[in-house]
């Protein structure tokens, strides 16, 4: 009889429930909610506040079963410890505020969700089926939601107040969009199906048609930077010319098809032939934009240490609009300090990834998805430069799956180190016998699953 560790992860069904499973679902209700926001489309659901809810529970679960997670609060990686001082140097700069402490302390405590939610992530999450679900679960959310903008906005000049909620800005809807989309192709790519990878691929476009509605410059922008590192990571390093030529064909097709509005707005900007209401907004839009970074420049001039708290830039400014650069938003509100927290919780996902890389015959889809990850990381910080999303809760979760990707990868490093490991791959049952098929392709048995614990490997060849 040999002693297995790595069969647990395969049977876990079999012998007792998996770790942190409530948590884990109510943190995929989380999700849903926070991304879909089925309150907007289905009829009854506005009255519950489903996003604290799902938030409450999930945090319940938690509590009532670390006991059986592996990690310790204390064990937690060092990025969950940045955001954590990230939202308490926010409460600080919200108390001493010389704008409005009470909007900004009531602020910083929405903020204060997306750090519960990292550490039910990162305790819930342990295999990679899990985050897989949970990346599904997110990009799925996002192309419902960009397919129900284009039916509910059709005939609108751009997707604006179609949904509530971050949706109901156009510029954020087109950032989520852009985000998502190296998490498409992932998916495309790891499905065997044709029918899932043409499904993946409709819903690539649609989401993109949705972007170009928005008529979001920013939001381009970051469309073109995840495109730009996908069609280079999975199309040329990848050696899928195919995939390079559709990519780049039906890139230009949307452009020409659905981007008419992104055209006039980004031909607005040098201020000349402006002939339609669309442009003059596009052109006082932009002038606009840079007022208000001139604007943060002075806050953070004025206010270096603790900021003016958290989103009080549109009433320090006067003009009751948002800063349209993250970077600069999260200094002028939060301070230089807070600043430097956010950068460093961003630099720990990108050394996330780098570990998780370098581990050992990683398998081909856990590397895919970590490209992705890289993606969207890359994406985010070149796009937040346009866009007014310092507190976005996506970015903060990308971070929270690199944290996951490091621990699964080291698992499998183990795996591949403990040479008679067993797990299964095809398991099947013959003559009361459930048979198994080890990393070493050694053939195993078991009498029952209740002894998964204990199996005998059969002389076989």
């Amino acid at each position: 009889m040999e002693a297995t560790t790595g069969i647990r992860r395969s049977w876990a069904g079999l012998v007792r429930p998996e770790p942190l499973a409530g948590a884990y679902f109510w943190l995929l209700v989380f999700i849903f909610v926070y991304w879909a926001r089925p309150e907007d489309w289905i009829p009854g659901l506005v009255v519950l506040p489903m996003a604290k809810i799902s938030g409450v529970f999930a945090l319940l679960a938690l509590l009532l079963s670390l006991g059986s997670s592996k990690r310790g609060l204390f064990t937690l990686p060092k990025e969950v410890y940045y955001l954590l001082a990230l939202d308490a140097y926010l409460m600080a700069s919200a108390l001493l505020s010389p704008v409005w402490k009470g909007g900004a302390v009531f602020r910083t405590l929405d903020f204060f969700k997306a750090w519960v939610a990292v550490v039910v992530i990162i305790f819930a999450v342990t295999n990679w089926a899990r985050l897989r679900r949970l990346i599904l679960l997110q990009t799925g959310s996002v192309i419902l939601v960009s397919a129900i903008s284009i039916i509910k906005g059709h005939g609108q000049v751009r997707l604006q107040s179609v949904l509530k909620g971050m949706y109901g800005n156009p510029n954020e809807l087109a950032f989520d969009i852009g985000l998502i989309v190296p998490f498409c192709l992932a998916f495309m790519l790891s499905d065997r199906s044709i029918v899932k990878k043409a499904t993946w691929a409709g819903g690539t476009l649609i989401s993109i048609a949705a972007l170009l509605l928005t008529g979001s410059r920013g939001g381009f922008i970051t469309l073109v930077v995840a495109g730009l590192f996908c069609l280079w990571s999975f199309a040329v390093k990848g050696r899928r010319p195919l995939m390079f030529v559709a990519a780049v064909s039906l890139a230009l097709l949307l452009f020409v098809l659905a981007g008419s509005t992104l055209r006039r707005r980004f031909a607005a900007i040098s201020g000349e032939n402006i002939t339609t209401d669309v442009q003059a907004s596009a052109y006082g839009s932009y002038e606009q934009r840079q007022y208000l970074m001139e604007v943060g420049f002075r806050a953070i001039k004025q206010h270096p240490i603790f900021g003016i708290g958290a989103h009080n830039f549109p009433t320090y400014s006067g003009t009751w609009r948002t800063l349209h650069c993250t970077f600069l938003e999260i200094a002028a509100e939060g301070g230089i300090p807070a600043f430097v927290l956010f950068l460093s919780f961003f630099w720990c996902g990108f050394g996330n990834l780098r570990r998780a890389a370098r581990a050992p015959n990683p398998d081909p889809e856990i590397r895919l998805f970590t490209t992705a990850v890289r993606g969207s990381l890359i994406a985010y910080l070149v796009g937040g430069l346009f866009a007014p999303d310092a507190y976005q809760f996506f970015p903060l979760f990308a971070v929270a799956y690199t944290s996951v990707l490091v621990v699964i990868s080291e698992h499998e490093r183990e795996s591949l180190e403990a040479p008679e490991t067993i797990v299964p791959k095809r398991p099947w049952r013959t003559l009361s016998v459930y048979t198994a098929t080890s990393r070493s392709n050694r053939t195993y048995a078991c009498r029952s699953p209740q002894s998964v614990g204990e199996w005998e490997r059969l002389d076989l060849p």
